[in-house]
């Protein structure tokens, strides 16, 4: 599939087979090119829980207000980034760029974000936004649909699955094979209202 028709045609699905389960092939094809996602500074600060246990999973829907498709969809990711990776051994994120490259980026990244956790969180959010989108586009393009996901506790879904301190989940993407044709889109603003040159 075409990069526009996913885009197009991706939809926030909530209904899923319960009973379809993707490939190891086929989670590790889609991983992998989440790992493709942008990141500033190359930290690649995001961290994808994949939660395969179904007792985890009934126990998780508890806390996202019973909605189905958590235990439902073939994969569910917990999309959680570590708010202090740009700190924990940087050299890595640069050793294979020209030694010129490396002197410039190591004391810029460690300038950027050090004692910046309001910086911190907010990089962490859009590095797991992104990333978000490259799974749903990419479970698009694989013939799977998915449904992202913030309704959710938390603190709870932290406590379960054991949240380092240091890391913050984002959101909830759930990938899997619809059983329900999606709802017709339920109204776009027109392009004049939501994008603005030079001025508002």
């Amino acid at each position: 599939m075409d990069t526009f028709t996913a885009i197009e045609t991706r939809r926030a699905v909530k209904h899923y087979d319960p009973e379809h389960r993707m490939t190891e092939e086929e989670v590790k094809q889609l991983m992998s090119l989440a790992q493709l996602s942008p990141t500033a500074f190359n930290i690649q600060n995001w961290r994808f829980v994949l939660v395969r246990d179904p007792e985890l999973r009934k126990q998780i829907r508890a806390t996202a207000w019973d909605q189905a498709q958590v235990t439902d969809a073939s994969l569910l990711v917990i999309l959680c980034a570590d708010l202090k990776a740009w700190e924990k051994q940087p050299a890595r994120y640069w050793q294979n760029a020209p030694q010129e490259v490396q002197a410039f980026m190591l004391p810029s990244l460690d300038q950027y974000y050090r004692g910046r956790e309001q910086v911190q969180r907010d990089e962490a959010m859009r590095s797991c936004g992104i990333a978000a989108q490259t799974l749903m586009l990419t479970a698009k393009s694989m013939g799977y649909d998915s449904c992202p996901m913030d309704g959710f506790d938390f603190d709870a879904v932290g406590k379960l699955i054991n949240l380092p301190e240091d890391h913050v989940i984002t959101m909830f993407v759930a990938i899997g094979k619809t059983i329900k044709e999606s709802w017709p889109r339920s109204g776009q603003l027109p392009m004049e209202e939501v994008v603005i040159t030079d001025h508002f």
